[in-house]
Formats: C-alpha cells, structure tokens, sequence
C-alpha cells in the first residue's frame, strides 16, 4: 500500500522532531532539487534578516546548536521537508490530510504550520521569540537536561523530588528526560546511576527546559503569542502537554503556553494515536530521533522518514522535481 492510499484511508500521523535533530548541511539536497523548498529557505532569510539557509547547510556547527539558531533552523528544514513533499504554502494539501499531527517541543510549533493555524513567515517568527526567551532563561537561571535510560518512572520520580528536578519529556517506555538547576541535576543523574538506571546521558543544551527555570520565559512567551492571529487547525494537533488534540485556536495557544514548563508527553501522544486508528507515522524533518522512539513505543505501527532528496524519493506520487542553484 503506497503513501498516498494510507492518507485516503486516515491511519497516517505527520510529526515533527525538535531541538537536537539539527545537523550542519540540513535541507541543502531538497534547496538544489526542490522549488517549493528552495522558496521555504528563502522565506526564512528574507522574514529573520539573515541568512538562516547558510547556515544550515554550511554552519559551523557551534553556532547552529545555539537555541536562538537550532529552533528556527529546525523548523525551516521540517517544513522545506513537508512542503517538498506534500505541501503549498498555506499548510498541507487537502488530499493529504493525516489523521493528526504532533511535534517533539519545538517540533510541535511545525505542526501548528503544518497544519494552517499559522502562516510560515509568523510561525518562524514566533519560534525565533520562543527560541530567545528561552536562551536568555537559561542564562538568568543556568541548568540542564538529562535522558535518563532504563529507571522505571516511581524511582524517577522520587528522585525528582529528593534533588528539585522535574521530568521534562516522556519519551519511550525506556527514556525520561529530567531538567533543573546544574547541582540538582548532577545530584539527580548520580541517584538514579545509584538506584538502577542504565544510562544517564547529560544533553547538549543551553537550559533546563520544560521545567520551572523556563519561567520567564513563559512569561515572555505569552505576550509573544498575544500578537500574532491563530486559526483553527485543518487537522487535529496532539498537544504535547496533555496527550490529545487540540481542535480550535484557543486550543493550540492554551497548549503551547503550558508546554514552555510543562512535560512532553511524547509516549502518551503516540500511544493516543495508535489507540485513535494511527498505523503509519512519517517523521518530517532532519535526523531520525523521533523515528527511533517509536519505534520503541510500538513494534506494531510502520515509520517512515522525510528527511532529503533520497527519502522523499520513495514514495510515489509526491515528488517536487525541480532544480535550484546553490545559495
């Protein structure tokens, strides 16, 4: 069964990787073979007044792993992905309506474009506030991330609450993310060695996101999102925060307020999909991150991957050919 006809049938799911998915040389491919991608790309660098594209194809790498460059580079890559593949600049075609769509974080601001609850040019714009808020977060109130691997979630907990953490993303059955201050996190990923965990890895960003040491951000972030107009979504968007879709524009808002301090819910949102009809899940961006979760979630659903030329190239029917000169 192709692509196409699984879109016909509503047992498809799009969804959208976040911060830690980037890669230098992200959407290059797609910008040389694909016009509707190549005018993603160049949309960013006209709205953000620099040249966002060279960046992700040339880097250096130090400067797109700052979070004020990751997230809008992201979601640029994300959406040139879906626009190449699916897409018009105004959200998904209406033949390929998914079921829902979701996105990891960050990820879950591309859904909100995906799905037309927002122009490219505001949502990138928005993602670029989010993106500020939260480095200039971590500065005022330093802390960190963690994966912590193989610890059954009662112990997380309690060592949440013995250190002044918190669990940030529920990934898989297997991963949790925790966040908080540098010493209680420390603290934290020394405990939970100490209490079985098979591994704790510290994450490569510049905060303890989705945790109370975002706060300001929040703050900041509601005022952002005061200014900019949401429609109700074309497709219903799994909301990180509570694991089931947001179907109106007071919705989506409400949802990606809470989601600045607030848990990924990232297991329960694939698991409500499942349960909701969901067989096949195509991930839309650069990297693999959510692909690999899961498939961990479940061995019972198909993932598939539109991340460059060569992904975009297996399904049949929704290919942008087209060439464009290097930027």
């Amino acid at each position: 069964m192709t692509l196409d006809s699984r879109l016909s049938t509503g047992k498809v799911a799009f969804v959208f990787p976040g911060q830690g998915s980037q890669v230098v040389g992200m959407g290059r491919d797609l910008f040389q073979a694909s016009p509707r991608a190549r005018q993603v790309f160049e949309e960013a660098d006209e709205t953000l007044g620099f040249s966002l594209s060279r960046l992700c194809f040339g880097g250096p790498e130090d400067k797109l792993r700052q979070t004020v460059n990751t997230q809008p580079a992201v979601m640029t890559a994300s959406l040139a992905c879906l626009r190449a593949a699916f897409g018009d600049r105004n959200g998904i075609q209406p033949d390929a309506y998914p079921l829902f769509v979701a996105g990891h974080s960050l990820g879950e601001y591309t859904a909100l474009v995906a799905a037309g609850v927002m122009s490219f040019s505001d949502g990138i714009r928005l993602v670029q506030e989010r993106a500020r808020l939260m480095q200039e977060a971590g500065e005022k109130r330093p802390g960190g991330m963690a994966a912590i691997i193989a610890l059954d979630l009662i112990s997380l907990e309690e060592v949440c609450q013995e250190t002044g953490t918190e669990i940030a993303n529920m990934n898989s059955p297997e991963q949790t993310v925790i966040s908080g201050t540098s010493t209680g996190l420390a603290w934290a990923m020394d405990m939970a060695k100490a209490r079985g965990a098979r591994r704790v890895i510290r994450l490569d960003v510049s905060g303890g996101f989705h945790s109370f040491l975002m706060q300001s951000a929040a703050e900041g972030l509601a005022r952002a999102v005061s200014q900019f107009n949401f429609s109700h979504p074309l497709v219903p968007i799994v909301a990180n925060t509570t694991a089931h879709p947001a179907s109106t524009a007071v919705e989506v808002k409400s949802g990606i307020l809470r989601q600045m301090c607030g848990c990924v819910r990232w297991q329960s949102s694939i698991e409500y999909m499942i349960d909701a009809g969901v067989s096949t899940f195509v991930e839309i961006g650069p990297g693999r991150v959510l692909t690999g979760l899961i498939k961990r979630i479940s061995k019972d659903v198909e993932v598939l991957n539109i991340s460059d030329v060569d992904s975009l190239s297996q399904f049949s029917g929704i290919r942008d050919q087209g060439s464009a000169p290097s930027p």
